[in-house]
C-alpha cells in the first residue's frame, strides 16, 4: 500500500502571492512552475495548492464558478499539466484545493437551480421558504458574519450560504449533486493529482429539518476561524454543519479514490469539537489525514500545545492527523506566537516543533522564511471577511501578501503592481537574502527536513509526553527500536529542566538548530532552543 503521504511535510501554495510571470501583479500556475527548483530545495514531500479554478473571485477562488478549469488569471490547463509533470519530476507530489460544499453564484450549476422551482437543478441547492413574517427559514448564521440565508426573488425563496453570499451551499442530500460533485473530483485523479485537500468538508451536508441551532453562552464564544464579536460565534453549529449522512458520502469518496493507487485526501475540518470530528471522519474507510484548526490559535503554552496533541491521540485511533500552524485564513504563527519582534530562533524552532509531531504537516509558504504578519492597512485591504470586521479584526490579508524572492520594490514577485502591498521586512527576509547565508532560517528549515527525513521515529513513529514545567515541551517518538526524545523550550529565556530519572540519552547532531545541552542531571535549554537525543 502506497502511503507516501504519512509523515509527509506539504508546502501550501496561496497561488496569487506565489510567483507572477505575467506582470498583472497576480501569481499564476507559470509561476510555480518556475519556482519549482526551490520548492524542491526545502526537501518537501508534496505542494498543496490553494484554488486556481474559474471563479469571480470574490472570495479569492475558495468561490468556485467551473470546477474543471483554470481561471485565466492563474493560466491554462496546459499550464497545469506542465506543473504537475515538472513536479513529478523532481519527485513531488501535487496535491489541489477542492471546495465541494458550496460554488459560485456564477456556476451554471446555481444559474439554472435559482430560476425556478421546477427546472432540473432545482434541488440542487439548499432553498427554503421564509417564514410567515418573511424573515429568513432559520437562525443560522454565516461564518462571514449576518444571517446564512440569501433571499432570490425568482424563486421567492432563501437558498444558504455558510460563507459569502456569493457562495451558495450545495444540497448534498441530492444523490445528482453527490454523483456530479465524484465525477469532478475523477477529473483532476485522472489527470494524475496525487491528493485533494477537502476545504470545509464537514459543510457539505445541512439538516433536512432545518432546526435552529442553540445559543452560546457570551463565556464559550470562541472559536477556530473566526473570533468573539463574530455573531457566527454566538451559537453552537449543530445542525448547519457536521450531519451524519455525511460520514457516507465520505466512504463514498474514498471508494473513488482508492480506484488511483496512492492518491489522498485531506480534510479540513472545523466544528464544535473538531478532534472529535476528525477522529470520525479519518479512518481506512473515509479520508487518509485529517486538518483541523486547533494549533492555529493564539494559545502557545506547552499545557495547550500537549494537552490538543493528546486528545487527537487518544480519539483518533484508526486516523492519521496532518498539523499545521500556519495558513492562508490566520496570522502567521511567528507573528501570532512570537509577538512583535520574533527571533530567527524562534521562527525555526517553529517549524522544528510542526515537523516534530505525530503526522504530516502542512508548511505554509513564507514559514521557512520566517516571515512575519504583514501590517496591511485598510486601504489596501481585500479581504471582505477582513473589510466586514475592521477594524477588531484585520482579515486574511496581513497573511497572504506576496512571497518575497529578493529585495527589489516588488521583491522578485512581478514586474507589475503587487494585488496586496509588500512589507519591507519581508524584502528584508527575502529567499535571495537568505539562500547565501548558512544561519538563516531558509536554510536551516532545509538541514531540518533533510535530517528529519532520516529518522523514522520522527516521520512514523508513536508520541508520548513527558511531564515537564511551563515553558519546557518534552516527548519521546518511538519506532521499532528507535526511540527518540524531543525537548523544547517555548521561551524567549533559557530554562533548566531535570530530566526524567534514569534517562540514558545521546544527543543528536545535524538537526542546525540551537540546541540544549546537558548539565549533569538537567538539560540547560537557551532561548527558543531543542533537543534531541537517541534514548539508549
Amino acid at each position: 500500500m502506497n502511503r507516501w503521504w504519512r509523515g509527509a511535510v506539504i508546502y501550501q501554495i496561496y497561488p496569487r502571492s506565489f510567483m507572477d510571470t505575467d506582470g498583472n501583479g497576480v501569481g499564476d500556475l507559470p509561476g510555480i512552475v518556475d519556482k519549482l527548483d526551490y520548492i524542491a530545495s526545502l526537501g518537501v514531500d508534496a505542494i498543496w495548492i490553494s484554488p486556481f479554478f474559474k471563479s469571480p473571485m470574490a472570495d479569492f477562488g475558495y468561490d468556485i464558478a467551473d470546477y474543471r478549469d483554470v481561471d485565466p488569471l492563474f493560466g491554462t490547463l496546459e499550464d497545469f499539466d506542465r506543473l504537475l509533470a515538472k513536479a513529478h519530476g523532481f519527485g513531488i507530489k501535487v496535491m489541489i484545493d477542492q471546495v465541494l460544499s458550496h460554488c459560485s453564484v456564477d456556476h451554471e450549476w446555481f444559474k439554472e437551480s435559482r430560476e425556478s422551482r421546477d427546472n432540473p437543478k432545482a434541488d440542487w441547492y439548499v432553498w427554503a421558504d421564509a417564514r410567515p413574517d418573511g424573515t429568513p427559514p432559520n437562525n443560522w448564521m454565516s461564518l462571514f458574519g449576518g444571517v446564512a440565508w440569501r433571499w432570490e426573488p425568482r424563486r421567492g425563496q432563501y437558498y444558504l450560504h455558510n460563507f459569502l453570499s456569493s457562495q451558495p451551499d450545495l444540497n448534498f442530500h441530492n444523490p445528482e449533486v453527490q454523483a456530479a460533485t465524484l465525477d469532478n473530483v475523477k477529473f483532476w485523479l485522472d489527470k494524475g493529482v496525487d491528493g485533494l485537500r477537502l476545504d470545509a468538508i464537514n459543510f457539505c451536508f445541512h439538516d433536512l429539518q432545518l432546526r435552529d441551532n442553540p445559543p452560546k453562552p457570551e463565556a464559550m464564544r470562541v472559536g477556530r476561524g473566526f473570533s468573539p464579536d463574530n455573531p457566527y460565534a454566538f451559537q453552537y453549529h449543530h445542525y448547519n454543519n457536521t450531519q451524519p449522512e455525511n460520514l457516507v458520502f465520505l466512504q463514498d469518496l474514498r471508494a473513488l479514490m482508492d480506484k488511483y493507487p496512492g492518491a489522498t485526501t485531506l480534510g479540513e475540518i472545523s466544528s464544535e469539537d473538531s478532534l472529535a470530528t476528525m477522529a470520525e471522519y479519518v479512518n481506512d474507510a473515509r479520508l487518509h489525514m485529517g486538518y483541523s484548526f486547533e494549533l492555529l490559535t493564539d494559545d502557545f503554552t506547552a499545557a495547550y500545545i500537549r494537552g490538543t496533541v493528546e486528545n487527537l491521540e487518544s480519539k483518533m485511533v484508526d486516523g492519521w492527523p496532518c498539523w499545521a500552524i500556519s495558513n492562508h485564513d490566520v496570522q502567521r504563527a511567528v507573528t501570532r506566537w512570537g509577538g512583535a519582534t520574533p527571533s530567527g530562533a524562534f521562527a525555526k524552532q517553529l517549524v522544528a516543533l510542526v515537523c516534530s509531531l505525530r503526522g504530516s504537516v502542512c508548511l505554509y509558504q513564507g514559514e521557512e522564511l520566517g516571515l512575519a504578519e504583514a501590517d496591511v492597512p485598510y486601504e489596501a485591504l481585500q479581504d471582505p471577511y477582513g473589510k466586514t470586521f475592521w477594524p477588531n479584526f484585520k482579515g486574511r490579508d496581513g497573511c497572504r501578501t506576496p512571497m518575497p524572492w529578493d529585495d527589489t520594490a516588488s521583491a522578485g514577485f512581478t514586474t507589475g503592481q503587487p494585488w496586496l502591498p509588500i512589507a519591507d521586512s519581508h524584502r528584508a527576509h527575502s529567499a535571495a537574502a537568505q539562500d547565501g547565508d548558512p544561519a538563516s532560517t531558509l536554510n536551516a528549515t532545509r538541514a531540518f527536513l533533510r535530517w528529519r527525513k532520516r529518522l523514522p521515529a520522527l516521520q512514523f513513529g508513536d508520541i508520548s509526553f513527558l511531564d515537564a514545567p511551563e515553558p519546557v515541551l518534552a516527548f519521546t517518538r518511538n519506532i521499532d527500536s528507535q526511540r527518540l526524545l524531543v525537548v523544547f523550550n517555548l521561551s524567549a529565556q533559557p530554562v533548566r529542566w531535570l530530566m526524567p530519572h534514569g534517562s540514558n540519552v545521546q544527543p543528536m547532531e545535524g538537526h542546525g538548530l540551537q540546541a540544549g545541552a546537558q548539565d549533569g542531571a538537567e538539560l540547560v535549554l537557551p532561548a527558543h532552543a531543542v533537543y534531541y537525543a537517541n534514548i539508549g
